[in-house]
């Protein structure tokens, strides 16, 4: 029997062996915006037009309980979410544009919950209780409690719920290890007093998770062994609350840790965390994520005097902050001063930059030289949050109110269908295959033929 027992467990672990070699990383969507947050897919062919009421291309729609903003993660034939669940039942967002500051009063116990799904059918694999106990912040009107995308190297899951703590799950849902990395109050920092919730997603890259904690507090970007979860390094921020979250950078044979801020944009030694290059002068509320694409480093952000995008060189050292009168220097290739995005992380697709506002506005540009291909507004009712994807030559733009504008990619404007979620859209989908994921207020949808 115990001979048995042992051939049964060396063929289990073979077959796990087996499966996970047939799986392209490169064809995986294992973080916020896919791959290093590039936002497409090469050799995917999504549908352009379906109708969820109809159940034109339609593969499945899976409810999913309580609220959040984080983003599908797939790996193999698994999809990945998170939600944090109300006690109370008020499991409502208040969408649009609009100039509140105010948090959700509600102190009821949440359960802070990890979903697995079968990407194929929509079918709920697992799930697991994380935490369940009172927030320790309050959250905005338009946040949740579950802001932050997981992600996954294929054999860990990291999620991560702020204040509520950072988890790593295997893929089958087995705990590996937590962290209590104490209370992150993002909030104004104009108003101390005010609660916004944390939203910045964690990433994995060669061994290492990498998490960016800007909060009004003792602010720190650090690294932890994915395996024990034992500190690598940990590196303090002068900054203020911010919502992005880090990327990673390889050029020259180099490998750092780019990150958005108002005080501090810059970039840290992926080994050491130690400063690389740093700059200043953007929005004082940044949420996206920095992108690396023809050998550049894209940041923008938004809110307050200042909305630019700015083009850095990877090859950036010490202080690069441009002069008041400047556009570019040594370091950075061009910039705008008024025109980023507030919450929308960039898209490159191809040779141009898509960049997209919170009212719907929508700008191109030639990614390399900043040379504008055209304006135009897509005609959105309400906000957008969404950040775009794209594939098979097409950019999706999702906005709150659920409709999604399917573009041509390219120096011209073509809007070639809109497509109605009926929910609301607040998180970027995901795609694998030929499907792209929405997570909706309500439900996980896949849309493909």
């Amino acid at each position: 029997m115990k001979i048995l027992k042992s051939v049964l467990t060396i063929s289990f672990i073979l077959s796990l062996v087996i499966v996970n070699a047939q799986i392209n990383p490169d064809e995986q969507w294992p973080s916020f915006r896919g791959p290093f947050a590039k936002g497409y897919l090469e050799n995917s062919k999504p549908p352009v037009e379906w109708d969820v009421s109809a159940g034109k291309n339609i593969k499945w729609q899976t409810s999913i309980p309580g609220l959040g903003h984080s983003c599908p993660v797939i790996w193999g034939d698994k999809l990945f979410i998170t939600t944090a669940i109300s006690g109370s039942g008020n499991n409502e967002l208040k969408v649009g544009l609009y100039g509140d500051i105010d948090a959700v009063n509600d102190d009821s116990e949440h359960e802070f919950k990890v979903y697995c799904l079968d990407k194929n059918t929509g079918e709920i694999i697992w799930q697991k209780l994380a935490h369940k106990g009172i927030p320790h912040t309050k959250r905005h009107t338009k946040a949740t409690h579950a802001n932050c995308t997981p992600a996954t190297d294929g054999e860990h899951l990291v999620v991560f719920f702020g204040s509520e703590g950072l988890y790593c799950y295997d893929l089958n849902g087995n705990l590996l290890w937590k962290k209590d990395l104490g209370v992150l109050n993002a909030g104004p920092y104009t108003d101390p007093d005010v609660e916004w919730g944390f939203a910045s997603s964690p990433i994995i890259h060669k061994g290492k998770v990498i998490v960016q904690c800007d909060f009004l507090g003792d602010c720190f970007i650090a690294s932890f062994d994915v395996n024990s979860g034992e500190q690598a390094w940990r590196t303090s921020r002068d900054e203020i609350s911010t919502w992005s979250s880090p990327n990673i950078v390889e050029s020259d044979g180099k490998t750092q840790v780019v990150v958005n801020g108002f005080k501090h944009m810059g970039g840290y030694n992926f080994e050491t965390g130690e400063e690389i290059w740093k700059m200043s002068g953007g929005g004082d509320a940044p949420a996206p994520t920095p992108v690396f694409a023809h050998n550049l480093i894209f940041i923008n952000n938004a809110h307050g005097r200042f909305s630019p995008i700015y083009v850095v060189k990877p090859t950036a050292k010490e202080n690069i902050t441009l002069k008041e009168d400047e556009t570019s220097n040594d370091n950075i290739v061009w910039s705008i001063n008024r025109g980023g995005s507030y919450m929308l992380t960039p898209l490159i697709y191809g040779d141009y930059l898509y960049n997209l506002r919170i009212n719907g506005a929508l700008t191109v540009y030639e990614a390399e030289n900043g040379k504008l291909m055209y304006r135009q507004s897509l005609g959105v009712s309400g906000g957008v949050t969404a950040s775009c994807v794209a594939a098979d030559g097409k950019v999706y733009c999702s906005a709150e109110n659920g409709i999604v504008y399917v573009l041509k990619a390219g120096p011209e404007y073509e809007l070639l269908a809109t497509n109605d979620m009926n929910d609301i859209l607040m998180a970027t989908p995901a795609i694998s295959g030929n499907t792209i994921y929405y997570r909706a207020m309500k439900s996980v949808i896949a849309v493909g033929k």
